[in-house]
This record gives C-alpha cells, structure tokens and sequence, in this order.
C-alpha cells in the first residue's frame, strides 16, 4: 500500500475543510470580529498547511487500489475531524479537548448531539463552523474531494464507489462521474431552496443558512439553544419537515424525478417503504398525545407528533417538543426509527430503510421456503431479485450494527449511566441521529463522563463510515 499516496489525497480533504474555515472566518469578520475570527483564521493556516505539503510533495497515482480506497476514506473523515476541532479548542470558553472533539466529531457525522447547553453564547462565527461541518459530512469528505479532482476517473471512481454503498448503486445507475454531479447539484440546490424559503418564514438570513445546513444533511445542530422549538413559528416548523422527509430520499431518484421521470422514485419500494412507516408512526403518535393528554388538541398533537417523527426518522434531531414528558409508547415509536431511519443514496445514518425492507423480505422468503421445501423461492424487493450475496450482507450488517449497539450500551452502563441514557445515547450516536432520552434528552450530552464522549465518538465513527468502511481500515494488515 502507497501510504505517501494515502496522505497525497487526505491532504487534499484538509485543504477543502481549510477553506471553508477561512469563509467562516470571513462571516467573523463582518459581524465586526464576533471573537471567534483569530481562532478560524488560526485553524485555517494549521490545516492548510497540513494539507497542502503532501499534494505539493507527493506525485500523483493515476489510480488507487481498493485497500488504498478504504484508507484515503478513513483517513479523510479522522483528520477532518481532528482539524475540525482547531476552532473550537483555539476559541475556548469551555472547549476542552474531549469537547472539542466530541462537537468536531458530531458535526461531521451529521449526528447533531452536542456538548453545549448554551449554544447562543457562541460566536457567530463559530456557530457558522460548526453547522459548515454538517453540510461538509452530510455530503461526504471524499465526495466533496471528487467533485474537483482533476480528470483521473480511475481515482474518482475507486473513492466515489468507497464512500457509496451498494445500495446506492442498485438502486441509481449512473457514470461515477454523472453520479457525483447529480447528488451534488441536489445537495447544493436542496439547501439554497431551503435557506429562501426559512428566510420567507421568519428567520434571518444567517439562521435560515444554517439550519438549510442542518437539514440537508440530517444533522440537527442549530443556533438556539432550543432548537426549532425557540422560533414558535408553525411555517418554520412545516418547511423544515419538508426539507428533513425529502433529504430522507435517495438524491438520485429525486434529481430523476425533478427532470420529468417520477416513476422511478414513487415506484421505489424503499422510498414507499420509508413513507409508509413515518406515516404510521406520526399516526400512531398523534393519538397517543391526545390520548393521553399530552396535548390538549388533536392538531397539537398531530404538529409535535409529525415533526419529531421525520426528524428521528431522517435522523436530524432537531426538536420541537420535549418527549420526555412523552408516554412511553410514542418513546419506542421514537427508538424504532433511530434504530431504521431513511433511504440509502440519502444523508441520513442508521441502518436505512432499504435494508430493514431486504430483511423483512428474506424473512418471509425463509417462511416460505420451510413450507416448501423443495420450491426455488428468491427474495424479491419490487419486482429484483436479489442475490444471496446482497441478503447475506444486509444481514451481516444488522446484526454488527445490534452488536455495536449493545457493547455501546454496556460500555456507557458501566461508566455509571442509567440503562434509559446508556442505550439511546448508544442507539442515537450509532445511527447518528443525536436526540437521545434520560441524561441526553435534547441531544444535549454536557453531562457525560470524558469515557463517555469518547465512546459515543467512536460510534458515531462507525455509524457514518457503515461500520465496516472503519473496521477495514482496523483490520488494514489482514489485507495481504
């Protein structure tokens, strides 16, 4: 393995973060330097240079191995997060390091959970860094490196197709290169539409930037320290919930379906299987709040309801409503669609929809085939067969994920948290989904242990590379 390769391209995802903190910066500077604008600026020399040595340095590949794929993928996501952490640790005011990395981590991952618990106090500029680092992860680190590597398709093809699952393909045939513009025109398109239409509703311009940031890519962080909820604006409410259930989807079927060819994304039966579950879960909700006068309205139950069900199930977390006064029923709607959460081809985490709709089917396929023994009885998914290959890895996947979650939970129970906060703390970071409940309700993880944060970083990690995107990379000697 070329690591002097490895490095070439790793620095290249260091530059791109790198200026983007200088545009951070530059917002410092106008709001008259908000005292966060030494420390962007300080960060982006560090991670400029850091950067850019290698690229000047090292002689370019004109392709990578699929092990040097993997790595440059690892690679790429740890350094942008132990760089990303520079402007929180060089401002200070209670940015130690295992909170400067557990809000770096957090925010690149798109999990949303955060160490604050008062996020106004934060500087304009900083709080423009840390929404930027959810819009930089939504998109993916090395899908943003080949949007402007130069014309070297063996390169972008081997880490575009590293940072994509299978399931993207399957269910989006496209060029690589068609690939990367078609999902980065919506990722861009999506959040300008979004930041309009915030700014129409009632927020300023730099609020309606960063939650548009927030949205698009299912990450949660926002700039009150109540999340949507400070804003009591029912239209700001109703266009975020938009934007949230449509970054759920498969971007590539949504591009297909703005050109004039919606059939292919109604007729996806992950989609319609995503639609249909959030559905019933607001449904369910719904009467659940009223019924147990949680709101006094059927209409106040069914706005706190709907919103807290597609900010879960696209794993956004913002909020709306505190749910721990929620009845418990609604609380395991909740845990249900952190555990499933949305589409592949999306920038949601979690173990998508797509695979939770494989695994059902190979059940009833199993059923089937124990009641007819000798009949040939494939797992279809609207209409595909799919390979025994694709259902063994959709298995395999949901039990490493159930596995990680447990020892994630055992680990936080042994550092002296209550069960309630050990598993959805675990469930939440895994699936990067962020809200939690018990000790971690509101996303809002200032309570717990140094151990703590460090382990649920490191869940967050495995949840946003798919888990074995991180452990190849663990297990990279086993490769020869």
């Amino acid at each position: 393995m070329r690591y002097p390769i490895i490095i070439r391209y790793t620095g290249l995802v260091l530059a791109l973060n790198a200026g983007v903190m200088l545009l951070a910066a530059g917002l410092s500077l106008y709001y008259a330097g908000d005292g966060s604008l030494w420390a962007l600026i300080a960060s982006a020399v560090i991670t400029i240079a850091a950067g850019i040595v290698p690229w000047v340095r090292v002689r370019p590949a004109t392709d990578i191995t699929a092990k040097e794929g993997s790595t440059i993928l690892a690679f790429s996501w740890l350094a942008s997060c132990l760089f990303g952490m520079l402007p929180y640790l060089f401002y200070g005011h209670g940015f130690s390091l295992i909170n400067a990395w557990f809000e770096s981590v957090s925010g690149y991952t798109t999990t949303g959970a955060t160490v604050l618990d008062n996020v106004e106090s934060l500087p304009r500029g900083l709080l423009f860094w840390r929404s930027a680092t959810h819009w930089i992860g939504g998109l993916g680190v090395v899908f943003m490196m080949a949007l402007i590597l130069p014309s070297m398709r063996g390169i972008k093809r081997r880490l575009v197709k590293t940072e994509m699952t299978t399931l993207v393909n399957d269910n989006f045939k496209l060029r690589v290169v068609q690939t990367v513009r078609v999902i980065s025109l919506m990722y861009v398109g999506l959040t300008l539409l979004e930041s309009l239409l915030l700014r129409l509703a009632g927020m300023s311009w730099f609020d309606a930037v960063n939650h548009a940031f927030s949205t698009i890519s299912t990450g949660g962080f926002s700039t009150r320290n109540d999340s949507i909820l400070a804003f009591h604006n029912p239209w700001i409410e109703v266009v975020i919930t938009i934007f949230m259930l449509v970054s759920g989807m498969h971007f590539g079927l949504l591009y297909m379906a703005l050109c004039g060819r919606a059939k292919p994304l109604w007729r996806s039966p992950a989609v319609r299987f995503y639609l249909a579950g959030l559905l019933a879960g607001i449904f369910l909700v719904t009467l659940n709040l009223y019924i147990d006068d949680v709101s006094t309205t059927l209409a106040g139950a069914f706005r706190s309801g709907a919103f807290q069900i597609v900010s879960i199930g696209s794993t956004t977390g913002f909020t709306t409503a505190n749910t721990t006064l929620w009845p418990m029923f609604s609380v395991l709607i909740l845990f249900y669609f952190s555990f499933q959460c949305a589409c592949s081809g999306s920038t949601s985490g979690g173990i998508k929809a797509d695979r939770i709709l494989i695994l059902f089917k190979a059940i009833k396929s199993y059923i089937r085939k124990q009641q007819h023994p000798n009949a040939i009885i494939p797992v279809r998914v609207g209409g595909s067969i799919m390979d025994d290959e694709t259902v063994h890895s959709v298995v395999l996947f949901i039990l490493t994920y159930i596995c990680l979650a447990v020892i994630g939970t055992l680990l936080l129970a042994l550092l002296n948290n209550d069960i309630l906060t050990s598993f959805s703390a675990s469930l939440a970071s895994l699936g990067n989904v962020g809200h939690g409940f018990g000790g971690v309700a509101m996303g809002i993880y200032t309570d717990m242990s140094f151990a703590g944060k460090f382990v649920l970083t490191l869940l967050m990690l495995f949840g946003r590379l798919e888990i074995f995107g991180l452990l190849l990379v663990l297990f990279v000697r086993t490769w020869k």
